[in-house]
């Protein structure tokens, strides 16, 4: 009875989420939407219900119809959340919407997780980022560590749960599962098959690593700068555990070859 009286009702902490980056290089409404189905090729569930953040920079002299093109993301799985570099004259039609407006003054030290060099720039991208953003009512990440060298999962990760080992290392000694998410500040150890999605590096460490068992990620991330497989796997020594690191600005995947 006393625990009921001493709690507080409503509890407002800092939580690191993970949401990603739509940076929209066009203004035109059908470009984007032609944009979003080659994108996610007809696939209901590509992005899941991501919470996004609408990165208008290179755009920003140019007027969007925010009443149509916030749903537009929300009719592909994206969850806008809040709008960077909007225009002033737009604040209050996107207030509207229920999103924030997101003030940058200065690049923060966190990276955003960028694509690989591409040709020639498109419509729009979507790209992953880690991000320091007060949760509601308490809501944190399934899992979260301080102060400790390494966490250690010995069950499965399944679809739908994310992972975050702050300022260590993450072992897990189970497979992790389609749709699933594990996130490490250090190196991430996978003693069994990833298949969903994991991010090494979280803060920028560049050093960090992913290895598994087998390797049939949705995506992988170092350090900011992600790749994923839609095209399959790259062909790698039968019966080899697999790594992951950072050569430059490009993701390396190769097979761990015993000594001797």
């Amino acid at each position: 009875m006393q625990n009921s009286l001493t709690r507080k009702p409503i509890e407002i902490k800092i939580s690191t989420v993970v949401a990603v980056a739509i940076l929209l290089h066009d203004s035109s409404f059908p470009v984007l939407e032609a944009a979003l189905k080659e994108m996610t090729a007809g696939s209901p569930d590509f992005f899941d219900d991501e919470f996004a953040v609408i990165d208008v920079e290179a755009i920003t002299e140019q007027a969007l119809d925010w009443n149509a093109l916030i749903p537009l993301f929300k009719s592909h799985g994206l969850n806008p959340v809040a709008v960077r570099h909007a225009r002033e004259e737009d604040h209050g039609t996107i207030r509207g919407h229920g999103l924030s407006i997101d003030v940058v003054s200065k690049p923060r030290a966190e990276p955003e997780l960028k694509v690989e060099a591409q040709s020639a720039p498109a419509p729009l991208e979507v790209v992953a980022e880690i991000a320091a953003a007060p949760a509601p009512v308490a809501v944190e990440p399934q899992v979260i560590i301080r102060n400790m060298p390494a966490m250690v999962i010995d069950t499965p990760v399944r679809a739908g749960q994310r992972i975050y080992a702050r300022g260590a290392d993450l072992i897990i000694t189970a497979s992790v599962n389609n749709g699933a998410e594990v996130i490490a500040d250090g190196s991430i150890h996978i003693y069994a098959p990833l298949r969903g999605r994991a991010l090494a590096g979280a803060t920028g460490n560049t050093e960090a690593r992913i290895f598994a068992l087998t390797m049939e990620p949705e995506l992988v991330s170092i350090a900011g700068i992600y790749r994923t497989f839609e095209n399959g796997f790259p062909a790698l020594l039968p019966h080899h555990p697999v790594q992951v690191k950072l050569l430059g600005d490009s993701i390396e995947v190769s097979s761990v070859k015993s000594a001797g």
